[in-house]
């Protein structure tokens, strides 16, 4: 029997298990059937917290389809708060396969999180061939030509005119698993709708169509920076909601700023995999 937190940041809803007394090993089994939204809890990411010894703790994040992402803004986010609410503290520095990230609370009970550098050189994506990585060719039509950004994970930015006219859960699933991409990619299409705003909806890779996905609208601030369809600090509105984003000039680090929810906590009970 194991404890857990379910949690959100805007929509994407996490399972968190707090492994950091001994490290659970999860069969992919497990984790299919936990984030199971019918033969389990449900959720776009379970979540396992074991210690560090180079930050606070060590998040480790699960995809429903077993594979490992190597970050998440929004269960940064909800990780952070979450330990800041047990240490009494104001900050806290969280490690995930994709580095350290330093976490704080700000106003309003939001919290905002350093994501890192973005990582812009087509070996960093990574990229199976050389490539512009702010004119990667691909597409056709309304939806082509995106720019490649690494922000801890691939990430693949369409800009389109309307984008209610972008068929998300069809494309997604297409430009995730194209060969440009060896480690796949996280799919984005985004829509400039004012002066420093974008509308965006994802394909998470692993995953599918989310409510939001933090390290995307880290990657769309970016993308539409170098594209010059937006200043470095933009508001980015997903189904879940809306974040800030800040792509900092002095370093090149993405901050993000954005609220979390509880939902519930409970027990799992012992699993039969016979489902997933």
């Amino acid at each position: 029997m194991m404890n857990f937190v379910k949690m959100h940041g805007l929509g994407n809803d996490f399972v968190i298990l707090d492994q950091r007394g001994g490290t659970l090993a999860l069969a992919p089994e497990m984790v299919r059937q936990v984030c199971h939204r019918h033969f389990g809890v449900g959720c776009d990411q379970l979540i396992i917290l074991e210690p560090s010894e180079r930050a606070d703790l060590f998040m480790r994040i699960y995809n429903p389809d077993a594979s490992q992402a190597e970050n998440c803004g929004n269960a940064t986010r909800c990780v952070a708060d979450l330990y800041m609410k047990q240490s009494g503290g104001g900050d806290c520095l969280i490690e995930t396969l994709g580095g350290l990230l330093d976490c704080r609370r700000t106003a309003g009970g939001l919290v905002s999180v350093d994501m890192g550098p973005a990582r812009l050189d087509w070996r960093e994506i990574p990229l199976s061939a050389e490539r512009d990585t702010m004119h990667l060719r691909i597409g056709e039509g309304p939806v082509q030509d995106p720019v490649g950004v690494n922000m801890g994970n691939p990430h693949c930015v369409f800009f389109v005119d309307n984008l209610l006219d972008i068929p998300v859960d069809t494309l997604g699933p297409v430009f995730e698993n194209h060969s440009l991409f060896p480690q796949r990619a996280n799919i984005s299409f985004a829509q400039v709708t004012g002066d420093n705003r974008l509308r965006l909806r994802v394909w998470e890779r692993g995953a599918g169509i989310t409510l939001a996905c933090g390290t995307a609208a880290c990657a769309t601030a970016v993308a539409a920076a170098r594209r010059g369809l937006a200043g470095r600090t933009v508001e980015i509105e997903m189904d879940g909601g809306v974040l800030r984003l800040e792509w900092r000039e002095s370093d090149g680090h993405v901050l993000m700023t954005g609220p979390v929810a509880y939902v519930f906590a409970g027990t799992l009970a012992p699993y039969s995999y016979d489902k997933v």
